[in-house]
C-alpha cells in the first residue's frame, strides 16, 4: 500500500457523547480508540494532515448536541489537536458527510493537492461510511480503517436488528466491493505512513 505525503486522515466524530451507552446501546470493537489514536500519531509525527470532524446534532436530546458535554471530543483526541506537523482541519457538521460540513472539506483538500484519505471514527456505519461512500463518488483514492471505527447494535425496518459487528461487516462488504474505498486494518496505514 502507498501512502502519498499528502494523504489526509480524516477522523469523523470522535465525541465523548458516544460514551454514552445507556442512549446508543452496544457497541462492538473496544480498539477503536486505540486504532484511531496510533493513526493520528502516525500521521501527525510525519506531518501528514489531518482532519477532526465534529457532529453538531440538531437532536434536543441527543448526546452530541451544542452545549452538552457530550459534544466534546475524547481527551485522546483534544490533546493531539494542533500537535502535528502537517496542515489540520476542523470542521463541524450536522449531517452524515464530512464533506457537508463548515468551512468546506473538499475546497480544503483540493487547495492542498490532496487525493487520497484515510478515514477512521464514529460510526462506522453512519457518519465514517457516508463520509468515505462520498469521497470514493468525488474521486479520492479512499482508505477505511475498519478497525479504527466502532458502532452500534442497529434496529431498522419491520423490527430487523442487526448487531454491531454485523452492521460493521456490511460495511466493509459495501465499501470495499463497492468500490467506494479499499477496506484495511490501522496497523497496515501506520506502517506505510512510516515509509
Amino acid at each position: 500500500m502507498d501512502i502519498a505525503e499528502n494523504a489526509a486522515l480524516v477522523v469523523v466524530d470522535v465525541q465523548q457523547g458516544f460514551e454514552e451507552e445507556e442512549y446508543w446501546g452496544p457497541r462492538n470493537n473496544p480498539s477503536a480508540d486505540r486504532n484511531i489514536a496510533g493513526l493520528i500519531a502516525a500521521w501527525q509525527s510525519s506531518g501528514r494532515p489531518v482532519v477532526f470532524v465534529r457532529h453538531d446534532s440538531r437532536a434536543p436530546d441527543s448526546p452530541l448536541r451544542v452545549g452538552h458535554p457530550g459534544n466534546g471530543f475524547k481527551p485522546y483526541v483534544e490533546e493531539r489537536r494542533g500537535k502535528g506537523g502537517g496542515p489540520e482541519l476542523f470542521l463541524t457538521k450536522s449531517v452524515n458527510s464530512a464533506f457537508y460540513g463548515t468551512p468546506d472539506l473538499g475546497a480544503w483538500l483540493r487547495a492542498g493537492g490532496v487525493r487520497q484519505i484515510v478515514v477512521a471514527g464514529i460510526q462506522t456505519n453512519m457518519c465514517a461510511e457516508t463520509t468515505a461512500r462520498m469521497a470514493g463518488n468525488l474521486g479520492y483514492e479512499v482508505f477505511f480503517a475498519l478497525d479504527a471505527t466502532y458502532t452500534f447494535d442497529g434496529v431498522g425496518p419491520w423490527g430487523w436488528t442487526l448487531g454491531a459487528d454485523e452492521l460493521a461487516r456490511a460495511t466493509a462488504v459495501s465499501l470495499h466491493g463497492g468500490g467506494f474505498a479499499e477496506v484495511v486494518r490501522s496497523a497496515e496505514l501506520i506502517a506505510a505512513a512510516a515509509q
